[in-house]
């Protein structure tokens, strides 16, 4: 299944917010005709009313691809308006939290290719990273289709199993919140040590964003970049010692932070 494909079958998006706005302009950008794209959602954006793709319209018999978009408490009233595409070679792929594939395959049928993603919110600057899982129906060129759809919004890795999919929530999916707290505590303390509040976060937001960059771009490992920034018995020393402590600095808390958010993720899955 290619973009050819896709655009004539179509691809339905049922619902498009910030994660599923990001997406598409992603495919417009990169060619799909807006006339080939159908999309459901209460509340289309300026900016969607503006693309030319089919907003809220009859849906075709048999698209290529459904996209999944919607928030999980959306999903009971989202579902039975896809349901008779089921069990047939519709491709069916879901970014919406917490859903298992076992919920879709009960409403859609257990002939249905189906495949789970989990994207993270840096998607809507092109930066994201979603790891995709799909089911037995789901063949490697729908796994193909789906990773050559969701790298328009970043990168995309293939677990091994569905049951990988709560860690990749507790660390991936809920991570930039972290690294946005980060640079939250990084500027409060430069504002205690005497920077006026708006100068310290300038300087914390350019200093993470920079140090990621880095760590994607520089071929070192992250472990090779601490180094290098690390003089011995100097300032980046002093701190980090106090950052790395193996009972009181950041592994612990890490640990507990990520072991937190997936045992979460397992719950809400449980119902």
């Amino acid at each position: 299944m290619n973009m050819d494909d896709i655009a004539r079958r179509g691809l339905v998006l049922l619902g498009c917010g910030k994660m599923g706005s990001a997406m598409l302009q992603g495919w417009l950008e990169g060619g799909l005709p807006p006339t080939s794209v159908h999309v459901r959602d209460p509340a289309p954006s300026d900016w969607l009313k503006g693309t030319g793709v089919h907003i809220n319209a009859d849906l075709p018999d048999a698209p290529a691809i459904v996209l999944i978009a919607v928030k999980p408490q959306m999903m009971q009233d989202a579902l039975p308006v896809i349901a008779p595409m089921g069990n047939a070679d519709t491709l069916f792929l879901s970014v919406a939290a917490g859903t298992p594939i076992a919920t879709y395959e009960r409403v859609l049928g257990d002939k249905t290719p189906i495949i789970r993603a989990m994207p993270n919110t840096p998607a809507a600057v092109g930066r994201g990273i979603t790891a995709i899982i799909g089911n037995t129906q789901a063949t490697a060129a729908h796994l193909d289709a789906a990773e050559n759809l969701l790298s328009a919004v970043g990168e995309v890795v293939r677990l091994q199993s569905e049951a990988q999919m709560d860690a990749v929530t507790g660390v991936s999916g809920s991570g930039p919140a972290y690294v946005f707290h980060l640079i939250e505590c990084l500027a409060a303390a430069g504002a205690a040590q005497g920077l006026a509040p708006d100068l310290a976060m300038r300087l914390a937001r350019a200093t993470v964003a920079g140090a990621g960059a880095l760590a994607m771009e520089s071929g070192e490992s992250p472990e090779q970049l601490r180094i290098n920034v690390t003089s011995p018995n100097g300032t980046t020393q002093a701190g980090l010692e106090v950052l790395m402590d193996p009972a009181t600095g950041l592994p612990p808390l890490i640990q507990k932070t990520v072991a937190a958010a997936t045992n979460r993720s397992k719950e809400l899955a449980n119902g």
